[in-house]
Parts: structure tokens; sequence; C-alpha cells
């Protein structure tokens, strides 16, 4: 193992009970998509903390910033994600990936110079639905970045991440309220259109293929029992391996909730609520490379594991990986039965053995990092790619 990677292992277990208690930090403190006020202020303290300047407030996001250590030709950028989930906290780890970036981007300053790279955390708000980092990139805020990088928590350790393309919808029917006993054939059931809408979806399933996901919840349904609903309201995903293959997919779900709209006399309204997130590329050299890294620090890697389909989940970083290279592979946190978006994931996101995710995860991107920076054929690998 190279001196540069013993350093950066040395550094990460040097800060480990800064970076364990940041995780934990925010993890006691979960705050949703565009609100992570307290959590992007303390992870921005702690890299104040270590001679990282840090710009706030970027892209005129509240709670985004970008931080940078060194002044070398090739930039890696580190992404903080630190948004929580509605009603379940850090039940996606989160905390895990805020933490773990800090401390691969800490232990990376200590070798920058030597490596001739410029060190980023990208403060990533809103990745839970609302394209955090889309809204960044077409704002400017990767600008200069030649690789990006993070890992994301789930059961088990995954290389290659694989996340489907996914467009987040919100829908509005509107009708017309009216007594339900007294006068209910002057009245337009909005309800009703929710249901037809979501029968019709149920149906279409069946003709859909094994690369797509569609699912939703209705977040308003009505007023009072003895009123004909006037407004239903719902959020609807539409997911598939591909850009393409989810807006063909999204043109059929839309004929579902039209035909709600048809049936009833209801107005449809249908508005995205982000930029839609786009598949993932892969490098295969990368992922190797930090696979390799993984196990070097004891890491276990189990592709016949079922609990590996954490890395099909959509992430904003996809749209970053077409024009930036990108490495988002999965740490293990040893939950068990439990899976991420489920609240006994969040409580397993805090145990001792998130906490050792969380360090582990920080040395082996770091060393990943570090391969890349070291070997001149992959510096300008990813340098090629790269076209913000």
């Amino acid at each position: 193992m190279s001196d540069h990677k013993q350093n950066v292992i040395s550094r990460v277990d040097e800060v480990s009970k800064e970076l364990l208690s940041l995780s934990h930090k925010i993890h006691a403190n979960p705050e949703v998509a565009w609100q992570e006020f307290e959590s992007s202020a303390a992870v921005i303290k702690t890299l104040s903390d270590h001679g990282f300047d840090v710009v706030e407030q970027v892209s005129a996001l509240p709670t985004a910033f970008r931080a940078e250590f060194g002044s070398g030709d090739l930039t890696v950028a580190l992404c903080a994600e630190y948004d929580a989930l509605p009603g379940l906290g850090h039940a996606c780890g989160h905390n895990i990936i805020a933490s773990s970036s800090v401390g691969a981007a800490i232990a990376l300053a200590s070798v920058a110079k030597d490596l001739n790279i410029r060190v980023v955390v990208l403060g990533t708000p809103a990745e839970e639905g609302g394209g955090g980092k889309i809204v960044m990139l077409e704002r400017g805020a990767f600008d200069g970045i030649d690789v990006a990088a993070l890992v994301h928590p789930g059961p088990v350790d995954v290389a290659f991440a694989e996340p489907f393309a996914v467009r987040h919808i919100a829908v509005k029917f509107s009708g017309k309220a009216a007594h339900a006993a007294a006068y209910p054939e002057q009245g337009v059931n909005a309800a009703d259109a929710f249901t037809i809408a979501q029968v019709a979806i149920g149906l279409l399933r069946q003709q859909l293929p094994s690369t797509v996901r569609v699912h939703g919840v209705m977040t308003r349904g009505g007023e009072a029992p003895n009123a004909i609903p006037e407004v239903t309201e719902g959020r609807w995903y539409v997911r598939a391996t591909s850009t393409k293959l989810m807006e063909e997919t999204f043109d059929r779900v839309a004929k579902c909730f039209e035909a709600g709209a048809l049936a009833t006399g209801c107005v449809l309204e249908i508005h995205d609520e982000s930029e839609p997130y786009s598949e993932f590329t892969n490098h295969p050299n990368l992922n190797d490379i930090y696979k390799l890294n993984a196990q070097a620090i004891g890491r276990v890697f189990d592709d016949n594991d079922p609990r590996i389909k954490m890395n099909r989940a959509s992430t904003d970083l996809g749209n970053i990986s077409k024009v930036i290279a990108s490495i988002h592979p999965y740490i293990g946190v040893n939950s068990g039965s439990a899976v991420n978006h489920q609240k006994e994931f969040a409580a397993a996101c805090i145990t001792a053995d998130a906490d050792q995710a969380v360090l582990d995860a920080s040395k082996a991107m770091a060393m990943t990092l570090v391969d890349i920076a070291s070997d001149p054929a992959l510096r300008e690998y990813v340098k090629g790619y790269s076209r913000p």
C-alpha cells in the first residue's frame, strides 16, 4: 500500500471522533429537503475547522455550499448529502454520506500538495426528490470538477451503482363539492377521479417491463365524509433503467390520470416537482478501484445477497454522472432485515456498525481518489470525460 494511502487512512483515524460526532448530530436532527440549515452548518463548521475555504449559499440555495482545499490541476469533489425523509428521519442514512464525504476530504487535504489536487466538498441539499445537485449543476457549482464521488449507506456493500432514471410528479384533480347525502348529483368527485387513475395504473403494471417502477401516494383525499371531495392531490414517481424508457412510461401513466379526469369531469393538473433524474453512468475501472480499496480495509462484497438492490435507487448524482466522471458505491451498515426507507433502517444508521461504515467509507473513497490522482492515465481519463 502506498504511503499516500497509509496517510489518508491515518488521517481518518485521527479525526474519527469528529466524524462520528458529525454523523450523530445530523442523525439526531433530521431536516427534510431544502430545510437542512443545522445539518449544513455542522458540515461547514467541521470543514472550516480543518482549513477549507467555504462559500455558503452557492447556486442561490440557502443550504448548499462549496468548500475547497488546495490548488492542484486535478479537482476531486466529495458530495455531502444531509437531507432526511419526511416522517422517517434519516432512513436513507444521509448522515453517513455527509460525514464520510467530510472524512474523505479531510484525509485528502493532507496529501493534496503531494498529489497536485484540489479537494472540493459540495454541500448538496434535497437529494430526496428535490434534485439539489441538478440545480447546482445548472447554476455552475460543479464547474471545474474532474471527478465526483460519495458513498451511500445500504444494508450491504455494493461497488456498482445502477440507479433508475426517475420523474417526480405532483397530481391534482379539481372537481366540485356538494352535500354527499342531499345533493350528490351536483358534485364532481375528485376522489373518484383519483381512484379511477390508481386502478388504471394498477392494471397498467401488468404490461410494464421489470425495468420500470411506478409508485405514489395520495396526499389529499377530501375534507369531510359528508362532502363530495372537491380536490384531491398526490405525488407519483415514474422510474426506468433509461431516461428514454422513463419518458415513454410517463406518457402511459399520464393517460391513466387523464382517464380519471375524463370519467368524472374533473380538471387534471400534473407538474414536475424537480428536474428528472438521469440513470447513472458507471466507470467500471473506477468502481473496481473502489472495491479493491474497500476490500483492503476489510469490507466484504457479496453479489448474491438480495439486499444489494439498494443500488437501483434513483439519485440526482445520475445527472452529474452524464458530464463528470462519478463514483457512487454503497456501504453496508449491518442492518439485518431492515432496508432503506424504513424506520428500522434509520435506527441502524446510528449504531456501532454505522459508525464503522462512516470511517471505512471515508478511507475507501479517499484511497480511491488517491489512486486516480497518482495514475497519469486515470487523471487524463477523468479529465477527458468530465465536461460541465
